[in-house]
Parts: structure tokens; sequence; C-alpha cells
């Protein structure tokens, strides 16, 4: 399965980074994992978009995306099929948690225990579009966040991590630790006993720290049934927004343009430089009022 042609992540979206780069990993080994993935990852930006036009854009094309893939997978029923769906990831999250745990525990560690424990603190995010976590999913996802971020801090040091729970104690677990903002190489993928693949090893190469403390559950779950209402909502949004007050539809080059000219005033202040600033606002009222560049 192909993943979707996005944009570069607006800065207020970076946070929907994770679970994207856990979602093409996963596209040719797992669609079913990419699509919940994304879902997850349209869900957080409807919540976390400030609106702006280029939000609006990369979460329809988001959108757009998951719409085609479920018209696609008619015939999935982890796609189409919310308890299918939940079982399949929870599956998944298990098997890549109990791997990362038992290295851990036999201190084999390396890249691709951390990078197991840190796919399965991400699925684990993912699961709640369905609800509440259980009390062991929940206790799995604290402590697999944590166990990524403390055996990479420890590798990254050169010390030797402690295998397993601190004094076999998970409360004493730090929910606010992370890993340090640097990303990590992605490792080959591990390997059960039985020599079964648990990573997809066509990735970009690198791993976005995880968040620790970022346990947000939503309120109300989801389904896929929403999308298309997301959808219409979000083109309203959109619509409205690029249009000038003589009703004047702007593109997004043009609306990319005009943030360019207020930048630019912004810069000339900052050397007392007024007739430029006056020059580069009037540009760019010019532009979001008609539509039309200043010659």
């Amino acid at each position: 399965m192909a993943g979707p042609d996005l944009p570069e992540i607006p800065p207020p979206l970076k946070s929907l980074q994770q679970s994207l780069k856990i979602a093409s990993t996963h596209d040719q080994r797992d669609p079913v994992v990419s699509y919940w993935c994304r879902l997850y990852a349209l869900q957080r930006g409807l919540k976390l978009s400030t609106k702006t036009p280029e939000e609006t854009n990369f979460l329809l094309k988001l959108i757009d995306w998951l719409e085609t893939t479920k018209k696609e997978s008619r015939d999935n029923e982890a796609i189409t099929n919310d308890i299918a769906a939940q079982a399949h990831l929870e599956n998944w999250a298990l098997k890549l948690f109990l791997y990362a745990d038992e290295n851990d525990r036999a201190s084999n560690f390396g890249k691709n225990v951390v990078q197991s424990f840190f796919t399965a603190g991400i699925l684990y995010d993912v699961l709640t579009v369905f609800g509440e976590l259980s009390e062991e999913a929940a206790q799995n996802r604290k402590y697999a966040k944590w166990k990524a971020a403390y055996i990479h801090n420890c590798l990254k040091n050169g010390e030797t991590p402690v295998p397993g729970p601190i004094d076999d104690n998970t409360e004493n677990i730090d929910s606010g630790k992370t890993m340090d903002e640097e990303s990590v190489d992605t490792p080959t993928s591990p390997k059960t006993k039985e020599g079964e693949e648990l990573l997809n090893t066509n990735t970009d190469g690198s791993i976005d720290s995880p968040n620790t403390d970022s346990f947000d559950t939503p309120r109300n779950p989801i389904s896929t049934g929403n999308i298309g209402q997301w959808s219409s909502e979000l083109k309203e949004d959109y619509d409205a927004s690029t249009r000038t007050e003589g009703g004047v539809e702007l593109s997004l080059e043009q609306m990319n343009k005009a943030q360019k000219f207020i930048k630019w005033a912004g810069s000339a202040l900052n050397y007392d430089d007024v007739p430029t600033a006056v020059s580069n606002l009037r540009k760019a009222l010019h532009l979001l009022t008609t539509g039309e560049e200043l010659a």
C-alpha cells in the first residue's frame, strides 16, 4: 500500500510526526497499522490545528488518503470494523512490547529494543481512538515509552542500562523522562525465536523521540464513519478562510506570499527600516484584499 503524498508538516502539527512515521514503516508490511496510525494522527491534528490554510491543506490531504484507502480496503475487516481493528492493533502492540521486554530483561540492549518499545508505545496511543485503554495496556504504554527513552539515553551516554523495571516496581517510572531531541537510527528488524520479523526495515532511517507524558485519551471515541463529516467541515473552513472581503478566493501560494510580506516587514522593523516595513505591509494587505500583487 502506498502512503499519502503529504506536504511538510506545519509547525503546530509537528507532534503528529511520530505516528505518521510509524504508519510509513508499516505501509508495505501491515496496511491496517498504517491506516489507524494516520487516522489517529488526523484526530490529533483536528484537535491541535489553529486552522491556518497550511494546516487545513495538510489535514485534507490526510483525509483524502484515508477515504480512498477505506474504499479500496472494503474487504479488510480490520479497517472497516472498529472491533476487528482494535484486536489487530492490540495484538501487534503486545507482540512488540513482549519482544522488547524479553530482550531487555535478558540484557540484550540495542537499537532494536529501543525501536520496539518506542513503536509499542505509539501503537498504544493509537488504540485510544477506540476509547479508554485497559489497565494493562495503559501500564504497558507508560512502561514502553519510559524504557525506550531510558535505554536510548543510556546507550547514548555510554552507560549500561539496568534490565527490567527498576526495583521491579513500575510505579517508580518517571513518566516525564523523554529521549533527547535528536533522532535515533532505525535498527534492523528484530526477530522472534521463530525468525519472524517484527519491524519493517523500509524506513527513512530515523525515528522521533517519544514524548512519555503525552498520554491523552480522547473523550469521545471515533470511528471511520466520521471522516466524511470532518472532510466537509474542513473544506468549508478552508474555503471561508481563503476568501477576501470581496469574495476572491486566494490560493495557498498567495497566502504564503502574504505571510512572507508580513515576515519581511517585521524583519525591516528590527533594523529600524520603517519605509520597507510599510511597503511590505501594503503589499500583504493589497494581496489579501484583492487577490492581486502590487506592481
